[in-house]
């Protein structure tokens, strides 16, 4: 097989496909040749795996299954060929060694590699034993880096195909059908469900991620994942849903990170669409019925006419029988799958995030952002996947909602990891706790209280053993300096240099530095500052949104407004900045009054191609580059992150830019809505200790319980067009929510 041999091979390789195939696509057909052509010039290539390769392959792209069973046929006799000439490589010199060497063992190397003669012992050899050098367990762990590395193309070799076929970003179906493929054979019944990866190296923009870290998920634990803003949370969580970590594929993964673009489909049509297999299996349930029907058709017609082909009728019979048994296939799975309790199940799964029988005919575009990240939310939790990543599900519900997707959650049979910094909601949902920092994954059994009092505990014995050793090494040290010269006790002071080498080097534990915002003083001015006087407001004539609303905001005021989406908190909040005008009623403002809104979309407002720093001197010129410098750093953006494109920094580190924009205002009201989405915990403890040190005043809409909790003297509730004054705290609110709201309890089904 020489090289004039294997270049005629590549051109008859070739025209075989082609001939073979003539209605499948020429770029895949090109692919199949080559990569043919490549794995018989490659001894290591295994002759089983590079066939059912390209089976697979062209099946997929449309090819006539005894057109692939013909390749099959020719491609193992050429393999057979090439076995029978492997002594070719020996003109290269290329020899495969007949056993394996281990290169962490000198006795089994031999002079020239194990290429000829016997093993030679290099120790004999040299007339002594060598004590190998190698590190075991650091070869391990280089091993099993190796090994991740090798398991990250194996999956990406698997989807080649359809890059050829559909280059540009694939859709929904495309995507999830890629990430989690399907298996017909039932092979993968009573594999674990469990994720075991170690040596997980990640970076995302220039910035490393995680270094040599593991990832430890287990089957029916609901797990937290906490950290800084910017840690990379939810870059690991989007590097799991692409499978770029190796998670075993007979596992699937959904990811929930953002809402759906909408269209005419019904809401409760788009949750059962969700679930890309079931619709694809019953579309092809639907086009075998049909095959099979037309083909028992044909055979009677044959069986009335006496001239009829036998081998027709016979070719016939065998489709009828491979039909019958993909069929049986397919039915197996959808039975698998509940498929016939899927309806049901969607709409139990909506009505517990607020979507009544009338809304879940609706099409989805005629919703808005947070009713559709909620659909987003439910198609995933119908999908019901073994591995289910969340990133910040509680920013776009309300209460209710919150309190639904809990009770949800806690009965999920499969894996959930959720990012989120809502401290009751991880309370109520999470089993574990993964502390991300330090380009590592610490982890921790129990909610988020426990999880914060063992980090404590924990990071205060760390520092007493480090203190504790630190001693220890000064009193042998203050010996060894003393005595090392002194005849009498040179000994002892050689024992002591014994044991100080052979001391662990401990490091001591960091403390992570305290976030800290900054709101500048306000001034004094008299009252009435901030007043809404029967005021009612309509989008579209005759549709209110709201109704006589009555409400008083001073500079001492610490006001909560709640209620589900959709019901005009927002609307009520653009009325008070002047963004709205009332359709009747009145507001009114001190003449010298100056306020500061976040949006709830406050990223809109950025230009994200700008560093912090720049857009600061863009939108408040007139400061010098230290005041703008330092007035970041009074909101946590420090260092580097100031001068980064805003683009490449986390939602949190985004939201601590606004706030400094709010800062820069001077203001005397705060009007926020949902400003901790996106913060991190110690951004929103920061958050709330800055609120409360404001002289000015407050207003805020938030879902999170316990920010609300720890920053409101008052708690306003937005429903069915009004705004009333709820005499209770956030608790009790929540309480009454959970009252009120029956669906609230329904179980994971």
């Amino acid at each position: 097989m020489g090289s004039k041999n294997l270049s005629s091979t590549n051109i008859a390789m070739e025209q075989a496909f082609a001939a073979k195939f003539p209605d499948v696509d020429r770029t895949v057909l090109h692919y199949c040749s080559g990569f043919s052509s490549d794995a018989l010039k490659d001894v290591d290539q295994v002759a089983e795996q590079v066939i059912a390769f390209i089976s697979n392959l062209l099946l997929d792209a449309g090819a006539d299954q005894n057109g692939v069973k013909s390749i099959q046929k020719e491609l193992e006799e050429k393999f057979h060929e090439r076995e029978q000439n492997v002594d070719i490589l020996e003109k290269n010199k290329l020899v495969r060694l007949k056993e394996t060497i281990r290169m962490d063992n000198e006795a089994e190397i031999s002079s020239t590699l194990g290429l000829v003669g016997d093993k030679v012992d290099l120790g004999a050899v040299k007339g002594k034993t060598i004590e190998t050098r190698v590190d075991k367990r650091k070869l391990e762990k280089a091993e099993r880096k190796i090994r991740a590395k090798w398991e990250k193309r194996t999956i990406k070799a698997e989807y080649e195909s359809s890059k050829l076929i559909q280059p540009e970003q694939k859709s929904y179906e495309e995507f999830y059908m890629s990430v989690n493929p399907l298996d017909l054979t039932g092979n993968n019944q009573g594999k674990s469900k469990d994720v075991k990866i170690d040596g997980i190296d990640l970076a995302f923009a220039g910035n490393r991620i995680l270094t040599n870290a593991s990832l430890t998920l287990a089957q029916g634990r609901r797990y937290g994942l906490t950290g800084r803003n910017g840690v990379g949370k939810s870059t690991l969580l989007r590097a799991l849903s692409r499978r770029e970590i190796a998670v075993p594929t007979h596992i699937t993964i959904l990811h929930v990170e953002q809402e759906i673009t909408g269209d005419d489909t019904p809401v409760l049509q788009s949750v059962l669409d969700a679930d890309v297999w079931r619709k694809y299996l019953l579309n092809e349930q639907a086009q075998i019925n049909e095959q099979l029907a037309n083909i028992e058709r044909e055979l009677e017609e044959l069986a009335q006419d006496k001239d009829a082909d036998q081998a027709v009728a016979r070719r016939l019979e065998r489709t009828r029988d491979d039909l019958d048994v993909h069929l049986m296939d397919i039915q197996n799975k959808l039975a698998e799958m509940d498929s016939d309790r899927a309806e049901s199940r969607a709409a139990t799964i909506l009505a517990g995030l607020g979507f009544d029988q009338e809304m879940q005919s609706h099409p989805t575009k005629s919703f808005s952002g947070g009713w559709r990240m909620r659909l987003s939310l439910a198609r995933a939790l119908f999908c019901q996947p073994d591995l289910l990543l969340l990133d910040e599900p509680s920013n776009m519900l309300d209460v209710p909602s919150i309190a639904f997707l809990a009770n949800y959650l806690k009965t999920y049979k499969n894996i959930v990891l959720v990012v989120s910094h809502d401290r009751s909601f991880l309370n109520e949902v999470a089993t574990d706790i993964i502390h991300q920092h330090s380009e590592r994954l610490d982890y921790y059994r129990g909610n988020f209280s426990q999880f914060y009092a063992t980090r404590e505990e924990r990071r205060l014995n760390q520092l007493r053993e480090y203190e504790k050793q630190m001693e220890y090494r000064k009193h042998l040290q203050t010996f060894i300096d003393k005595f090392r010269y002194n005849a009498a006790k040179s000994s002892e002071a050689q024992s002591r240099i014994k044991k100080l080498e052979k001391l662990p080097v401990l490091e001591k534990p960091q403390m992570e530095n305290e976030v800290a915002f900054e709101f500048p003083v306000a001034e004094k001015i008299s009252p009435p500052v901030l007043q809404m006087t029967d005021v009612s407001f309509e989008y579209v004539p005759g549709r209110p949104v709201l109704r006589h609303v009555d409400i008083d905001v001073q500079m001492d005021s610490r006001i909560g407004v709640v209620g589900p989406n959709g019901t005009g908190k927002s609307t009520m909040l653009k009325l008070l900045i002047e963004q709205l005008r009332p359709t009747s009623g009145l507001v009114s403002r001190h003449s010298r009054l100056r306020i500061a809104y976040f949006a709830q979309h406050h990223v809109d407002g950025l230009d994200l191609n700008l560093s912090a720093l720049s857009f600061l001197a863009k939108a408040f010129p007139g400061r010098g580059e230290e005041e703008y410098r330092r007035h970041l750093g009074s909101f946590g953006v420090t260092g580097p992150m100031a001068l980064q494109k805003m683009v490449t920094l986390s939602g949190g580190q985004k939201s601590r830019v606004a706030f400094a924009c709010l800062g820069l205002q001077n203001p005397h009201i705060l009007i926020l809505d949902e400003p901790t989405n996106h913060l991190d915990m110690e951004s929103m403890d920061a958050l709330t200790r800055a609120i409360d040190k404001f002289n000015g005043g407050v207003i805020l809409v938030s879902h999170d319980v316990d920010f609300l909790d720890k920053t409101c003297t008052s708690i306003w509730e937005c429903d069915h067009g009004t705004i009333t004054k709820f005499d209770g705290t956030i608790a009790q609110y929540k309480k009454h929510c959970l009252e009120t709201q029956p669906n609230m309890t329904i179980k994971s089904v």
